[in-house]
């Protein structure tokens, strides 16, 4: 991330309308100055996306209408726990942001699931974390009281 914004200021300066980038894994590529800036830009907007909200998922579709089986099990699972308040982010309604919260997370998938700025994973490691107890941990660092909790109460 911070070479990207680094060649971009480089470029700027320079007054490239092209650059050549070198990423160490890889093959040179060459993209617009204009393109870094929104690349950077972008990363910068979802860095502080995630921090707007305690809970923060990218995912395909809307928690009232997922548009894939990973996105609904996320939804389904924070509804068990009673998490009715987070922010999402329809990723099928921006190309950008979809490629963008990939690159920002280095998370090849949707969805993901932020808490308090912290990327947390995508619908496997939610699940993990449902069925290990840990996500009823995670939680109430949020001061997010799991609904499971009151459940487990009444049924004694």
């Amino acid at each position: 991330m911070n070479s990207l914004i680094r060649s971009t200021a480089r470029c700027l300066r320079s007054g490239a309308t092209v650059c050549l980038l070198r990423p160490a894994d890889g093959p040179a590529r060459a993209a617009s100055a204009r393109f870094l800036c929104e690349a950077a830009d972008l990363q910068k907007d979802l860095g502080e996306l995630v921090k707007k909200d305690k809970v923060v998922v990218f995912m395909k579709g809307t928690p009232a209408q997922p548009m894939c089986g990973f996105s609904n099990a996320v939804v389904q699972i924070l509804r068990m726990h009673g998490v009715d308040r987070y922010a999402s982010y329809n990723v099928l309604e921006d190309e950008e942001l979809r490629e963008g919260v990939k690159v920002f997370s280095n998370w090849p998938t949707i969805p993901q699931v932020y808490f308090n700025g912290e990327f947390v994973g995508g619908c496997d490691i939610l699940l993990q974390m449902h069925q290990n107890g840990d996500l009823v941990e995670e939680l109430k660092k949020l001061d997010i009281r799991s609904a499971l909790l009151d459940a487990e109460k009444e049924s004694k």
